[in-house]
C-alpha cells in the first residue's frame, strides 16, 4: 500500500530539531498507516553514477537499494514534507544523495529534453533548521538557499510548496518556540486536507 504522506528526515538525528518539526506537520496530518517516515541516514543508498540511463528506463539502473523502494513510495504519494539541516548553505549529502537517484520518479523530459513533472498538484511542505542566529542567517543565505534548493527539486517535479518551518539559531536555543509547532500543526491539517 502507498503511502498518502511520505515524510523525509535529512538529518543524521533521529529526534533532533529537524524530526521534531516534521512531527508538528506530519503527526496532524492522517493516522500512522497514511504516513511513511524515511531517516535519510538510515538508508542504504549508492551514490549516483551520471550514466543517464534513467532518462530513458524510467528507474534507475544500479542494483536495489533503499532508493529505489523509496521511489516507489513517492511515485504514488498524495503529499511530502522533508527537512533538513543547513549545511554550508544547502541540504544535508544523503539527502541530495537520495534526490540525485530518485530523479526519474520525481520528472521525465519530453524528446526537446524540457522537465516533465510527474507530481503536477500534490502538495508539499520544507522543514530547515541551522545554528547561525538570524539576521545572519538571511544574510549568509544559509536557511534561504536550502529551501531555495528544495523548492527548486520540488517545482520540478510538480509539487505545490504550501508552507516552509525554518528554525535559525538552534546552537544556543532551548526548544523549539511553540508558534512553529502550530503553523507545524497548521501545515500538516493542510496537508491531510483538514
Amino acid at each position: 500500500m502507498t503511502p498518502a504522506v511520505i515524510v523525509i528526515n535529512g538529518s543524521p538525528r533521529k529526534n533532533g530539531t529537524v524530526a521534531r518539526l516534521l512531527h508538528s506537520a506530519a503527526d496532524s496530518c492522517g493516522t500512522s498507516g497514511d504516513i511513511h517516515w524515511y531517516d535519510v541516514n538510515e538508508m542504504m543508498i549508492r551514490p549516483c553514477t551520471g550514466c543517464m540511463k534513467c532518462r530513458s528506463t524510467g528507474t534507475c539502473v544500479l542494483p536495489h537499494d533503499d532508493a529505489h523502494s523509496f521511489a516507489e513510495d513517492i511515485r504514488g504519494c498524495r503529499a511530502v514534507i522533508v527537512g533538513t539541516p543547513v549545511y554550508w548553505g544547502n541540504m544535508s549529502g544523503q539527502l541530495k544523495l537520495l534526490f540525485d537517484r530518485v530523479v526519474p520518479s520525481l520528472m521525465g523530459e519530453s524528446p526537446r529534453g524540457v522537465p516533465v513533472p510527474f507530481h503536477k498538484g500534490k502538495k508539499a511542505v520544507i522543514v530547515t533548521a541551522c545554528t547561525t542566529p538570524w539576521p545572519f542567517s538571511v544574510l549568509f543565505r544559509q536557511t534561504g538557499s536550502a529551501v531555495r534548493l528544495l523548492k527548486e527539486i520540488l517545482r520540478y517535479a510538480g509539487f505545490r510548496i504550501t508552507g516552509t518551518l525554518v528554525l535559525p539559531g538552534t546552537k544556543n536555543r532551548h526548544g523549539i518556540p511553540e508558534r512553529l509547532f502550530r503553523k507545524g500543526i497548521r501545515l500538516g491539517k493542510n496537508l491531510a486536507g483538514r
